[in-house]
Parts: structure tokens; C-alpha cells; sequence
């Protein structure tokens, strides 16, 4: 079970991240996110342990190269409507796996796992944002975990959207997520990450995954 905290945007944040044995922590690179950082403030706030991701929005070359200037990454994450061929020609171009968030309502979206899994290393399925919503993810919002059960993915995956402490386990247990990802559901404001709800999430997952 992999535990992902995403849009750390602060020294405590991380700390506790880490303390709570994270297995990633992610950066967003994404300025209308209120999680937003600058390269400058990711690498001030980074740590030794958690792997770091870099959440990038439909980016170009030069912010990608800004961030790694700053701050080596063990991620990219594409959580925009980057294409196979972009996603592989990050992946070409800066050596490090890339992790595809696809937005997922119904059944169908799930089709679009097989165009992707060639050129990716990585999947973080996340509720679909709704139309016009400013953000691509982080909204608090869970989608239909059921739609996971029993499917064969080709690559790992995390699954995201609406998770919290309270319902974590819930989500693990009908999905059978490999791999949880949660940023909101571990605040006590938007954008302000709560020590303690870091802590419950991590260990409500671990839980889960070895009572399964």
C-alpha cells in the first residue's frame, strides 16, 4: 500500500508527512492551485524520505527544467490534458517516470488506460473534475470506487478524489487500490495541511491494506 500526500506547501507539512511514513509527497507546480509553490519554495521544504513529486498542469519544457533546477524529483505527474505522445515525450526528455492523472466519472473513462499505459509508469485515477471547475483535482470530490473492483490495470496506481481519514479504508477495501493519494482531506483549511489528519490517513490505510 502506497501513501501519497499531496500539495505539501510548507516545512511542517512535510515533516509530518514524512514522520507519518509517507511513501510520496507531492509538489504542485500549478499557480490557481491554492497548494501552489514556486521551485524555490519546493526545494527550502523538502526532506529525506517521502519520494517527491512534481504535479505539473499541461506544462512546457522550461517550468519542468525550472523545478528540477531547483529540486531533483523522483515524479512527474500530468494531471492536465497532456496527450500519450506528450506524456512520453516528458518521459524521453527528463528521464523520470511519469504518472498520468486521468479524471474518472463512469465506466467509460476508463478506456482511456489503455492509450496511456504504454508511455507511463504510472496511473493516479482521480474523480473527474466537473465542467468549469478551475482546479483538475483537489476538489474533495470521491468517484464511484466500485468501478475499480475486479479491473486489471496495466501499470500501478493510486486512486484520489474525496478521500479522507473516515473513508480511506472503505475506499481501499471496495476498489483494491494498490495506492491511495489524498491532499484536501488532510486539511484543517483549504490549502493548510493538519498534522494529526496527515497521521490518521496514513494510518487508516495502512490498516486497511493489511486487514484485506
Amino acid at each position: 500500500m502506497q501513501v501519497k500526500i499531496c500539495g505539501i506547501n510548507d516545512a511542517a507539512s512535510m515533516q509530518a508527512a514524512a514522520a507519518a511514513g509517507a511513501d510520496l509527497i507531492g509538489f504542485v507546480f500549478f499557480p490557481p492551485s491554492p497548494r501552489a509553490v514556486t521551485p524555490a519554495q519546493a526545494a527550502s521544504i523538502a526532506a529525506p524520505g517521502p519520494a517527491k513529486v512534481g504535479l505539473f498542469v499541461d506544462p512546457e519544457d522550461v517550468l519542468i527544467e525550472a523545478v528540477l533546477a531547483a529540486l531533483p524529483l523522483d515524479v512527474i505527474q500530468l494531471h492536465g490534458e497532456e496527450s500519450p505522445a506528450r506524456c512520453a515525450a516528458i518521459r524521453a526528455r527528463f528521464g523520470l517516470p511519469v504518472m498520468k492523472a486521468l479524471g474518472i466519472a463512469t465506466a467509460e473513462d476508463l478506456a482511456q488506460l489503455a492509450d496511456y499505459a504504454p508511455v507511463v509508469d504510472r496511473f493516479l485515477l482521480d474523480a473527474k473534475a466537473p465542467p468549469g471547475a478551475p482546479l483538475p483535482g483537489g476538489n474533495a470530490a470521491p468517484f464511484d470506487w466500485t468501478l475499480m473492483a475486479g479491473r486489471a490495470i496495466r501499470r500501478p496506481w493510486l486512486l484520489a478524489g474525496g478521500l479522507t481519514p473516515h473513508n480511506v479504508a472503505d475506499a481501499i477495501r471496495v476498489s483494491a487500490a494498490p495506492g491511495v493519494d489524498v491532499s484536501s482531506g488532510v486539511e484543517r483549511a483549504r490549502g493548510v495541511k493538519d498534522a494529526g489528519l496527515i497521521a490518521a490517513f496514513v494510518d487508516a490505510a495502512r490498516g486497511a491494506a493489511r486487514s484485506a
